[in-house]
């Protein structure tokens, strides 16, 4: 009996929901690829007026593109909602700093897998969250310290690495972004006959910028060689999968971790408009980003989604899919789209909300509201966001206005872990830092 069949027959007859009827079928495997600094006028499918990504727009085309996915603006609190299904304003992860000193418990989504039967990697960038991936439970392991890890190109500063907890030294001729797809497919390759969940954090594109193996030696496009290159390696690593016969039973999810990066923002153009703001902004170029799911025979097949997603949606979404559940004790933030993964109509959210530091907003469909209670037109996000003053509030804002802060008064932002940063996002206490 097809797979297939035996889900409907499930579905039918039991009246269970479809994801957990996929579970108790076959638990699907799950690749989650983020790409660091990748804001959306980086990515062809999104419209990209300067960059080519045939690699990641095949993975579009043939899954979800999701056009209204919000993560936190910096890489550190964004892997935090990732990591816990949880907001800042109850973790503490508000800025980049106190990222790194979260407590362990906070880190949940490889313990859901691992309770689940999963084999977990973590390869690639870790540094902005507490700990060792093993601690939070991953058991293969490959990181490196800090971002855009590349080439050892300092002999007075080299750079170092670890594999399984070991220390080890990048080669001279090794090129980081390789050695970490040569991993992905090893664990992919030794875990093939059981259900695994590969964390896969890029190099690829944060600064500082260097040349890949493909670059012209007279290259004036050195950023340009590394959004190719990124691209390339994910093609690569979905032709491995496949070679494995093992792409109908993994689901694969890319993402960007925020957006464009001042040094590339004002190239990241769609139709020759930038988009209204950058990483580390509040405004909607800070944590909007790609996010694209592609599930062969799953997943709809080109599918253009406009759903609200945020990245605390990632832990209930695994978790409903491979059939386990979170703990009931604990105040989780997420809204599974697990159903929506399956080309159902699920249940999808009304409401983003979004912080860094003590700023914060909550936007639906068409307006935003922030923490000093501005209320801002989206209707030409993402590339402008107009305030709506006192007195010229259509009736459509005034709705609008009164549902989000009813959702900021239930949420209250201010009566959680308030930042005690220097109010970026970036730094504990930049000043104080300066002073020691």
């Amino acid at each position: 009996m097809k797979p297939s069949t035996l889900l409907s027959i499930l579905i039918a007859c039991f009246a269970i929901s479809p994801a957990l009827a996929l579970a108790e079928v076959t638990k699907p495997n799950i690749v989650f690829i983020l790409a660091d600094d990748l804001g959306i006028g980086n990515v062809g499918c999104y419209g990209s007026d300067q960059f080519k990504t045939p690699n990641i727009d095949a993975l579009a085309a043939s899954g979800v593109r999701f056009t209204k996915s919000f993560t936190a603006s910096l890489c550190g609190p964004s892997r935090a909602l990732i990591m816990s299904g949880r907001y800042a304003f109850r973790t503490g992860a508000t800025n980049q700093d106190a990222c790194r000193v979260l407590p362990m418990q906070e880190l949940r989504l490889a313990r859901i897998f691992k309770d689940a039967g999963y084999a977990t990697s973590a390869i690639g960038k870790w540094g902005q969250l507490p700990g060792e991936p093993s601690e939070a439970g991953f058991d293969d392991v490959l990181r490196f310290k800090g971002s855009g890890v590349y080439w050892n190109s300092k002999p007075e500063k080299p750079i170092q690495y670890t594999i399984q907890g070991k220390e080890k030294t990048l080669g001279k001729t090794q090129y980081m972004p390789d050695l970490m797809h040569e991993h992905a497919v090893k664990f992919i390759r030794q875990h093939q006959s059981e259900p695994f969940f590969l964390y896969y954090s890029l190099s690829h594109v944060h600064g500082d910028i260097q040349p890949t193996p493909d670059s012209d030696p007279n290259s004036k496009d050195l950023f340009g060689d590394n959004v190719a290159y990124m691209d390339k390696l994910v093609g690569k690593l979905v032709r491995d999968i496949e070679a494995m016969n093992l792409r109908e039973r993994t689901l694969i999810v890319f993402m960007g971790d925020n957006g464009s990066a001042n040094t590339s923002n004002a190239r990241s153009t769609i139709g020759g408009r930038n988009v209204s703001g950058m990483k580390g902004t509040m405004l909607e170029g800070g944590g909007l980003v790609p996010l694209i799911v592609n599930w062969r025979g799953t997943a709809p097949n080109g599918k253009l989604s406009d759903e609200l997603i945020d990245s605390t949606d990632f832990l209930p979404t695994f978790a409903e899919l491979i059939g386990t559940s979170l703990p009931k004790d604990t105040t989780f933030d997420g809204h599974s789209f697990a159903p929506q993964l399956q080309g159902l109509e699920g249940s999808p959210r009304e409401w983003v909300f979004n912080q860094l530091a003590r700023m914060w907003y909550v936007r639906d469909a068409d307006f935003k509201l922030t923490q000093d209670g501005q209320l801002y037109d989206m209707s030409d996000a993402p590339f402008s966001e107009r305030t709506v003053g006192s007195g010229e509030e259509s009736d459509q804002a005034l709705a609008s206005r009164s549902k989000l802060a009813t959702v900021l008064a239930k949420l209250n932002p201010a009566g959680g872990i308030l930042d005690q940063g220097d109010g970026t996002g970036r730094h504990a206490n930049r000043n104080k830092s300066k002073s020691e």
